[in-house]
């Protein structure tokens, strides 16, 4: 078979990574790729969103199926091209895409369908939600402001007060921090507890529940710093408990899939939800409509089954007849960022040691990479590299994956040093 994969990031290597293990495999290509992708893959130069040239590649190259990565294509409704096309794809329709696409449009499918969400109040004007603030919320109550469309996983502000919602209010409608994103901006409840992904195949009609994963947005140890696109993950993530899986499984899926059959919603593909988990009550805080980056690199590594086998079943729709398998292990994968991220970094940097690290030891996946001409791996991103250990339990995959990082060098690498320590403290609560 022959497969090509869209996108250029770490979460597109993993996604190559597994594929290229298939024996069903003949060829993959990505578009547009990166240095490491290109060790396993055919890389062309084509933009994720120019949907005739990728449409031509993949006839040209006679692709049986197609695998999106990121949210952007499948959000301006690359699925519904690539289907008038008679093209095999992975990933949602337009319409389901709108899940990642339109906070609003998310939040009024769970409100609907019954899906277990945060309270919230959507405001297309930046009077209305100016007065909303300054007459209807209270000085000292906590408030998450989000951007109502594709801010690359940072249109989210947590606000101690009201004061911090007014300048976050700003940011978004006004000073357009997060571009047409923040055109339509929402308010909603503040949730305490801990955050989970839970990442879920989806063929429209049935589904099947992967290991529950947890990201680190924040750029410094601690939770400190900015929200970036994620500096780091672990799975399985503990506090997603039996219990808990359970009840997505039993009940806020079935709620899900009944609401995607009524809206007339074409969903084959991956959906990401995250999860808060207050007084151990799951409540949706967004959904994504691709796989999370970095959680993919911790994910996949852990499936034992033909990826090939899955793609194929999701878009045929017939995932109730395949037995997915996982791995008992831990995965936990650091991300190598350029010093600066998420704000102004440098590129062009040389990086070295990749070569010293072993099959047994990590898998190193690229993200923002390119080779140079004399054959050099540059960095080309703020997210540079992904280093991915698995081990028989976290503590042990936590000590393996740190082990390796320091083999592999760029000029201002920046790192968090606690990934995974709230697995840790959960474990030993």
């Amino acid at each position: 078979m022959k497969f090509l994969v869209i996108g250029s990031g770490g979460r597109e290597h993993a996604i190559v990574w597994k594929l290229a293990q298939s024996k069903r495999i003949e060829k993959i290509y990505c578009v547009p790729g990166n240095a490491g992708i290109a060790k396993q893959a055919e890389i062309a130069n084509i933009k994720v969103d120019d949907f005739e040239s990728l449409a031509k590649f993949a006839l040209d190259n006679k692709i049986d199926y197609t695998f999106v990565g990121p949210e952007v294509p499948l959000a301006l409704g690359i699925t519904d091209f690539f289907n008038s096309k008679g093209l095999k794809i992975f990933g949602p329709s337009k319409k389901g895409a709108m899940l990642e696409a339109s906070k609003t449009f998310a939040k009024d499918f769970m409100k609907k369908y019954n899906v277990p969400t945060a309270e919230y109040k959507t405001f297309t004007d930046f009077a209305s939600a100016e007065k909303f603030l300054k007459e209807e919320w209270e000085e000292n109550k906590k408030v998450v402001v989000k951007a109502d469309g594709l801010a690359a996983g940072k249109g989210v502000i947590m606000c101690q007060n009201r004061a911090e919602a007014l300048t976050a209010l700003k940011e978004i409608m006004q000073d357009k921090s997060f571009g047409s994103a923040g055109d339509k901006i929402i308010f909603e409840q503040w949730l305490e507890g801990q955050e989970t992904s839970v990442l879920v195949f989806v063929d429209g009609k049935h589904f099947s529940i992967m290991p529950a994963a947890q990201d680190h947005k924040r750029v410094g140890d601690g939770d400190t710093g900015l929200n970036t696109g994620g500096m780091g993950a672990y799975a399985p993530a503990p506090v997603a408990t039996k219990e808990l899986l359970e009840k997505v499984k039993n009940e806020i899926m079935p709620n899900i899939i009944n609401g995607l059959q009524k809206e007339n919603i074409d969903y084959k593909g991956i959906l990401y939800i995250g999860f808060m988990i207050d007084n151990g009550n799951p409540y949706v805080l967004e959904f994504n409509c691709r796989f999370g980056d970095p959680e993919t690199q911790v994910i996949l590594p852990l499936l034992e089954t033909d990826l090939v086998d899955i793609v194929e079943n999701v878009v045929n729709q017939t995932l109730d007849k395949i037995n997915i398998k996982w791995s008992e292990k831990s995965a936990v994968c650091v991300v190598l960022a350029s010093g600066g991220y998420p704000e102004k970094y440098e590129k062009n940097l040389l990086i070295t040691g990749l070569n010293t690290v072993k099959e047994d030891e990590a898998v190193v996946f690229h993200a923002g990479t390119k080779k140079a001409d004399d054959g050099n791996i540059l960095t080309s991103g703020g997210r540079v590299l992904v280093i991915t250990s698995l081990a028989d339990d976290i503590k042990s995959a936590i000590d393996k994956v740190y082990n390796v990082i320091p083999k592999i060098k760029f000029d201002k690498m920046h790192y968090r040093k606690d990934i995974a320590q709230r697995a840790l403290k959960w474990i030993n609560r």
